[in-house]
């Protein structure tokens, strides 16, 4: 019954009978958060014009607003953890923003060739000494595997080697690393299990760094789009690359990565994944982190692959990306000082709430990490689970 009233609440009274204060505390306190009170995940707003923004631009406002100082939450983690696990934007209708994303999601390719560079210019060139700072020492920017880690090196070292021993890699293999990032993958397993990479990314911060981790070992660094591809590979892996792939390409990605893999080959797709199908994210995500950025469904997966692929082993480990979120905020926040003199002044609270945010999601289940693993024909007698 209480469901039922709150819904009411918001499909029924305009913001003009119900003050924006009133629908927001309301709103917040499905999510057992209150407006300025005293717990670490509750919310103190310090200017009250932010009760209109929100109930006006909601996700993008919530962004903005937090990063230009007008509210916040000691623990900033936990607060999104309550809102996302009750789901409290299904009570609101689309804000503009939300609209204009899934019309424009709609109406053209946002990651074509020519604007998936985009993201690479808003995130991926971003100074080198920002992630130095916040990454494990082989610079990974992806999930690490806790299991049996208790820091953040080991649990990306143990991802790594989860998915050499996924993929079964071999002594004399060709591997294809698409969106190889700084080249720590790469690295790992050319010199853990004797393999030789090509490794591709669109970023020239990272291709000029991966070249150096990578220097005396058999790595190719290139960059290059994946669409450019035309060679073949014993084994391919993509490790969060994926996301920035798109809808309107997936199965272009599925096509070319068939055509480029032997036929007794091997794919890894390591990617953040929706519950749900999507075709345009989170509004502030998008302008301010990951311009582009969509996150694949498991419908959307199953769609791209098939008549090319046969699923041979689906992992889900998504909690663990909390971990690693929190770790990486661990890091930031340790080395801000190392940092302030060459980022705007609001790059902390931004670079704060993109990651804080993003455990929070992940700890309330919303958003998952999965390891895929395809392969052409399907293997004869099964997969072999090597974890």
């Amino acid at each position: 019954m209480r469901w039922f009233l709150y819904f009411l609440l918001f499909t029924t009274v305009s913001i003009e009978a119900t003050p924006s204060q009133r629908v927001v505390e309301e709103l917040l306190s499905v999510a057992d958060v209150q407006v300025n009170g005293n717990r670490s995940w509750d919310m103190q707003v310090h200017n009250d014009e932010f009760y209109d923004r929100i109930m006006r631009d909601q996700s993008l406002g919530l962004g903005e607003s937090y990063v230009e100082g007008w509210w916040d939450a000691e623990s900033l983690d936990e607060y999104f953890y309550r809102v996302i696990r009750t789901k409290l934007e299904r009570h609101l209708k689309p804000s503009l923003a939300v609209t204009w994303a899934w019309i424009r999601a709609k109406l053209s390719n946002r990651q074509s060739k020519t604007l998936s560079q985009n993201v690479i210019d808003q995130h991926y060139q971003l100074g080198n000494d920002l992630y130095e700072n916040m990454l494990d020492p082989l610079m990974t920017y992806s999930c690490g595997y806790w299991k049996n880690a208790t820091t953040l090196a080991d649990a990306q070292i143990a991802k790594y080697d989860l998915i050499a021993k996924k993929l079964g890699l071999q002594p004399g293999m060709r591997v294809l690393d698409i969106g190889c990032g700084w080249g720590g993958f790469s690295k790992f397993i050319a010199e853990n299990y004797g393999v030789s990479v090509v490794a591709i990314t669109l970023s020239a911060n990272q291709a000029e760094y991966a070249k150096k981790m990578c220097a005396g070992l058999p790595v190719e660094i290139r960059v290059q789009d994946y669409r450019d591809l035309e060679e073949k590979f014993d084994r391919i892996v993509e490790i969060g690359m994926f996301e920035h792939v798109g809808s309107k390409n997936y199965r272009t990605f599925m096509q070319i990565v068939h055509n480029c893999l032997h036929e007794d080959g091997l794919v890894m797709l390591h990617t953040i994944g929706s519950s749900e199908n999507q075709i345009a994210g989170d509004p502030w995500i998008d302008k301010y982190i990951f311009s582009g950025g969509h996150l694949p469904s498991i419908a959307q997966i199953g769609t791209s692959i098939e008549g090319l692929f046969v699923m041979e082993d689906w992992h889900n480990f998504s909690a663990d990306y909390d971990k690693t979120l929190m770790a990486w905020f661990e890091n930031f926040d340790r080395n801000w000082p190392k940092l302030q003199d060459r980022y705007p002044k609001s790059f902390y609270r931004m670079w704060k709430y993109y990651l804080l945010a993003c455990a929070g999601s992940f700890r309330a289940r919303h958003i998952q990490l999965w390891q895929v693993v395809l392969s052409k024909e399907g293997i004869i007698g099964g997969y072999q689970n090597r974890i």
